[in-house]
């Protein structure tokens, strides 16, 4: 389109485009053959693809978006095309998937891999680093799961499919409390010990130590160690 075909006033472009009005007709029969496909093809994909997706599944759903939106609104563009699209990536995600199943190193690369973020309460930096989470971000699915402080904690998982996996400890340790300092009333349910916490990564220096810099962390900022009532 040339810049003096643009005009503000021109309605019937700015609505309809350059087609004909009875585009809108042969768009919404081409969106509902595609859509009735795309759904045959999301049923032959998996149940994993209405749940929680992994790095392979993500970009499956990217490229479907991608595919059928042209056949839904080109109308130079016939809609087999897309539809022998839709098939190839069928066809390349149950693949990846069987060969995944028999190799467990195309399984690693295709589907990712578990990181702990979190072990005997003590949180692991430099794997949250890598995976992107923050303090915050761990500390807020804890308290998600009634988890108030770092002792109660023996491992923290972020699956591959980036889904948080939390298994308590059989008994409760002192450790840094997630709550946050704000909120005094919620605070009350904590009890101070006579350990001492790291903030910054959670690792415990034991009643009577002398307070040094953190041995997992190097960090020099403590606070008392809290168990929950």
């Amino acid at each position: 389109m040339k810049k003096y075909e643009i005009h503000l006033g021109d309605w019937q472009r700015i609505l309809f485009g350059q087609a004909p009005p009875v585009f809108l007709l042969e768009v919404f029969i081409r969106t509902l053959i595609i859509y009735i496909f795309l759904l045959f093809v999301l049923r032959l994909l998996g149940k994993r693809m209405s749940g929680q997706l992994t790095i392979l599944e993500m970009a499956v759903m990217l490229t479907l978006g991608a595919i059928v939106s042209v056949a839904m609104q080109t109308p130079d563009r016939g809609i087999a095309l897309s539809m022998i699209v839709l098939i190839c990536t069928l066809i390349f995600q149950r693949g990846l998937s069987r060969w995944g199943l028999k190799n467990a190193r195309v399984e690693e690369v295709t589907q990712g891999t578990i990181s702990t973020l979190l072990q005997d309460g003590v949180m692991d930096l430099k794997e949250m680093g890598r995976c992107g989470i923050s303090r915050q971000q761990l500390f807020a699915e804890l308290r998600s799961k009634g988890v108030y402080n770092l002792g109660q904690v023996r491992r923290v998982y972020l699956e591959a499919c980036g889904l948080f996996t939390t298994i308590r400890m059989l008994q409760q340790a002192p450790g840094l409390p997630t709550l946050p300092p704000g909120d005094q009333q919620v605070l009350s349910i904590l009890h101070d010990t006579r350990d001492m916490v790291c903030r910054n990564c959670g690792n415990i220096s034991p009643e009577g130590a002398s307070i040094e810099p953190c041995s997992r962390c190097k960090a020099n900022d403590w606070t008392p160690a809290v168990t929950t009532s």
